[in-house]
């Protein structure tokens, strides 16, 4: 190839020199995955049922079956864990963007309602929560067109983020030429938002993480118990903070689900984690579209 397609440098040694908000010294930007009733399912016409990020690890898709303790699983998100995650931020008064598919939402419009009525930012998860490795470029564009438009009508507005999350080839590549999206997610590449120039403009990543998620708790070697989530976390966090009181502000994105989290055990893990943020007044808690508001403004596009 003439062109290696892949930029292995990023900000290198020169990171820009980054204020956040008030003298802030981290982002701290956490996402709820808001993806049941989304999931694979003979229902929604899928060829199988789920098998990724349950509390069966190691399940293998059902070609033609429903898989009722499956279901079930995803069912306690939206049913249960969901609440008792939005008690957590709202009581304490914490925003959050969530990632939402878009067929999972019309299929509960009390989380929708919730979603508003804390102020969270709903950006779109796509379609539904599968896997489009083997899609094909314009089936890919046309799922996330749907989804754009059942957002609007669901929401009220179109979804300024994309985080398609189990992405193909093409995935970024769409919403770029697409060119809607104020900021898009599928990317772990940085601890910064950056800039990629294609299809004559420029397109601003604020980048995601698997590290910092509790699908780990649903991941062969990943975390087993609230302790090692709480204990990741406060590290993760502690570093990030004084490498930013030191002159090097960064972000940290903090994944959650409904199903995984969402249990009780934990979720005070996660309350304990959220009590340390509160703790520092140097830490900004944002959503994503904040990050990217900030981004714009002091960091314009090259």
């Amino acid at each position: 190839m003439s062109k290696y397609p892949r930029d292995m440098v990023g900000y290198g040694r020169d990171l820009p020199q980054v204020s956040w908000p008030d003298g802030k010294t981290i982002a701290v930007q956490f996402v709820i995955n808001y993806e049941e009733g989304g999931e694979n399912n003979i229902l929604h016409g899928d060829a199988a049922s789920e098998a990724f990020l349950s509390e069966i690890v190691g399940a293998a898709p059902w070609p033609g079956q429903r898989h009722m303790n499956m279901e079930s699983i995803y069912e306690y998100g939206s049913r249960a864990g969901f609440w008792r995650l939005w008690r957590m931020f709202t009581e304490r008064r914490m925003p959050l963007t969530a990632f939402a598919v878009a067929t999972a939402l019309e299929r509960n419009l009390q989380v929708v309602e919730a979603m508003q009525e804390a102020k969270w930012e709903i950006a779109t998860h796509g379609l539904k929560w599968i896997d489009y490795r083997d899609f094909a470029r314009d089936a890919e564009q046309a799922h996330i067109e749907k989804a754009i438009r059942i957002h609007e009508r669901v929401t009220g507005a179109p979804p300024a983020g994309l985080y398609q999350g189990r992405t193909s080839e093409h995935t970024n590549d769409i919403a770029m030429e697409m060119g809607c999206f104020d900021w898009l997610a599928d990317t772990y590449a940085d601890e910064l938002p950056y800039w990629v120039e294609a299809h004559g403009g420029q397109h601003l990543f604020v980048p995601y993480t698997l590290d910092a998620n509790d699908m780990r708790f649903a991941t062969p070697q990943g975390f087993n118990s609230g302790d090692q989530f709480f204990a990741y976390l406060r590290d993760s966090f502690d570093l990030l903070l004084e490498e930013g009181r030191a002159g090097a502000p960064k972000m940290m994105s903090i994944g959650l689900h409904c199903r995984l989290v969402g249990r009780p055990g934990r979720a005070l893990a996660l309350a304990r984690f959220l009590d340390h943020v509160v703790a520092h007044e140097d830490a900004w808690v944002c959503t994503r579209g904040e990050i990217a508001a900030h981004w714009r403004k002091h960091h314009p596009a090259p």
